[in-house]
């Protein structure tokens, strides 16, 4: 094993042996150590990325195995890493929030009974998510996959005495079963069909596996291609939480704030934007499955929108806004963009870590107070996480030289320039959710961090546990907010040029010629400053400025305007409230009818055939055969007599016959 292969281990190993340590010995080696021995663990992990990324921007990729975990005929399931571009990206940025998370931590569950235990299961995603981006066959993958969504379980139900945690986990869990069952379909036809797992070997044979067709419903044929996209998708969209099986994300901020950034920002939700854009060679022979793809981003990028202008929770707002950002990069996926999803993942992945941790902070300058209602004129107290939260809110509405914009406009331009059926309907969706984006984000902005002071008459009161005025966080929580603030701020302007228009994933991902949306994209850019300039006259910049705008008139100028509105529209109020009624209807049908179906079972099998027939049944059919013995059962000698004479007689005659 060479070197470099060692270090390809360290990357996820180390996160592992962290976890472990702090897990398994936490009580034992006491709260500093245990955070101590997780964040080393994963700056290690980030420190062998960036010398990871360094050896194969020279050149040096890398696609082998690394551990035979079974054989079974020809087929070998194994362990074994891709390190290429697309990879190098992804442990970047995962290793990189994840530590900002974990330095975090240290201030926000400081009193936190389950420190330890915390640390432990941050590390532990860290390294499942690092295990699914480097893989190197679909078994890994799977592997990765699952292991996010079981830690996701453990963490969003981390407060495990909150009922509210335990049904938000319990959702999250079985709406990625769904995605998850779709997705283990999809990798079983690549089985049936390939008869490999091995990314390359499946990318090798796909070209001409492009006109094979499967029946799924006799006589009616489907093409493979199609059928396989699709399923893998359908895990996507369980993982990036895309309609309809969105319902858990927003939930799942009964979890602890640094894990709300985790799952949110660089791990678990860019599961499927990752898995999609290196399954790039198999979707590129499906134009039905990409039309799929960007019509449910889309659906996802507004509609979701719509949901964060009426959250008055901080988490969920940030929370709809991750919903509606992850729209947009399954838009981007579906216009055969795959370099500008995988862009837009990076730059919001910064961003949406830094709009959580500011939001985490302001919980805490508010001992514990979410709603934002309760808040108001923040700013003078709290300026770190003000100037943060204000960079992160426009890096998100994508304002011009911002990381943000870079990666939002492209989508935009992108999905302008697509031919597939459904573009149309996407580039009016991610055109009008740059307005929507800007109005809740400043929304949030504007009730947390200025206009008056609403919290006096509940600090008055006592109403915040502790009481007195909000507080500025401890260094452990404005360092990582001032690093993320810094990435939210150039990293779109440095990188644009590289990932979008040069050859930086050139070997990674694979467009075919009859998908021009790229093609057509670099001949429109003029480099990262005049894309900027020319954007001050463009649609979406004034979408978006009107959108800040709206948001300050209405909450800053004329409060008394969105309650006016609210009454008026009282139904759409309602619908946006309950969500498009996603939970009611999941309840009702699903829950229901899985209730139901239980009911019939227990009544028609467990009362009716196992108690009723088998049980009750063979009771009835021995009394009903004791019934008639006993009525041979007389006790008089000469009945007995009588009966041994006839016997004999009969048999007698059956024997002289014979």
């Amino acid at each position: 094993m060479t070197e470099m292969q060692k270090l390809y281990l360290l990357v996820p190993l180390a996160p592992l042996a962290g976890a472990v340590i702090a897990g398994l010995f936490g009580w034992l080696i006491g709260r500093a150590a245990s955070h101590w021995v997780t964040i080393l663990s994963v700056a290690i992990s980030f420190v062998a990325s960036v010398v990871i990324f360094q050896d194969v921007l020279a050149g040096h990729t890398f696609n082998g195995s690394v551990y035979t975990w079974l054989t079974t005929g020809d087929t070998r399931f194994e362990v074994g890493f891709l390190i290429d571009r697309l990879t190098t990206v992804m442990m970047l940025v995962v290793t990189f929030v994840s530590l900002m998370v974990h330095i975090y931590t240290i201030g926000y569950m400081h009193d936190d009974p389950g420190y330890q235990r915390f640390f432990s299961y941050i590390s532990l995603f860290t390294f499942s998510m690092l295990m699914l981006v480097m893989a190197n066959n679909f078994v890994q993958l799977f592997f990765g996959w699952e292991a996010v969504g079981l830690v996701s379980y453990l963490l969003i139900g981390f407060w495990y005495t909150r009922p509210t945690a335990i049904y938000a986990n319990l959702k999250a869990f079985l709406v990625n079963r769904v995605g998850d069952f779709g997705f283990l379909l999809g990798i079983g036809l690549v089985l049936a069909h390939f008869g490999t797992l091995q990314y390359d070997a499946v990318f090798a044979r796909a070209p001409e596996m492009m006109n094979a067709t499967i029946e799924l419903i006799p006589g009616s044929p489907w093409m493979l291609m199609t059928v396989i996209c699709i399923l893998l998708f359908i895990g996507a969209m369980g993982k990036s939480a895309q309609f309809p099986l969105h319902v858990w994300l927003p939930d799942s901020m009964e979890g602890p704030t640094p894990i709300s950034a985790l799952i949110h920002a660089a791990t678990m939700v860019t599961a499927g934007i990752f898995m999609v854009a290196r399954m790039s060679p198999l979707f590129e022979l499906s134009d039905t499955a990409l039309s799929v793809v960007m019509v449910v981003g889309a659906i996802t990028a507004l509609f979701m929108g719509f949901l964060g202008v009426i959250q008055n929770d901080i988490k969920r707002v940030v929370a709809y806004s991750t919903l509606s950002q992850l729209g947009y990069m399954t838009v981007a996926l579906g216009a055969s963009a795959y370099s500008v999803a995988i862009f837009h993942l990076m730059t919001h992945a910064f961003f949406k870590a830094l709009l959580f941790l500011a939001a985490g902070s302001v919980i805490m300058g508010m001992h514990h107070d979410q709603d934002i209602r309760n808040m108001g004129g923040l700013r003078k107290y709290m300026p770190i996480t003000w100037i943060t939260a204000l960079i992160g809110s426009l890096a998100l509405i994508g304002t011009p030289f911002l990381s943000g914009f870079y990666s939002k406009d492209s989508i935009i331009e992108a999905v302008g320039l697509s031919h597939l059926p459904g573009s149309g309907f996407a580039y009016f969706a991610v055109v009008a959710g740059v307005f929507v984006t800007a109005f809740y984000s400043f929304r949030m902005y504007f009730l947390v961090f200025h206009g008056k002071e609403r919290f006096q008459s509940h600090a008055a009161h006592g109403d915040h546990g502790h009481g007195g005025k909000p507080h500025e966080s401890p260094w452990v929580v404005t360092l990582p907010l001032i690093m993320l603030a810094i990435p939210s701020a150039v990293i779109g302007f440095i990188t644009i040029q590289p990932m979008l228009f040069g050859d930086y994933f050139q070997d990674s991902i694979f467009i075919s010629g009859n998908h021009p949306a790229m093609e057509e994209l670099m001949h429109e850019f003029h480099g990262a400053f005049g894309m900027a300039i020319h954007a001050l006259t463009s649609l979406p910049f004034w979408l978006a400025l009107s959108g800040a705008g709206t948001a300050w008139f209405f909450y800053m100028k004329r409060p008394d305007i969105p309650e006016a509105i609210k009454q008026r529209f009282s139904l759409i109020y309602t619908v946006l409230e309950h969500k498009y009624g996603f939970d009611e209807f999941n309840d009702w049908f699903f829950a229901g009818g899985a209730r139901l179906i239980g009911r019939s079972l227990w009544k028609g099998g467990d009362v009716a055939v196992i108690d009723g027939f088998f049980v009750n049944g063979t009771a009835r059919m021995i009394g009903w055969f004791s019934t008639l013995t006993r009525r041979l059962q007389s006790g008089y000698i000469y009945h007995y007599t009588f009966a041994m004479i006839i016997g004999v007689f009969v048999l007698m005659t059956l024997f002289v016959k014979g």
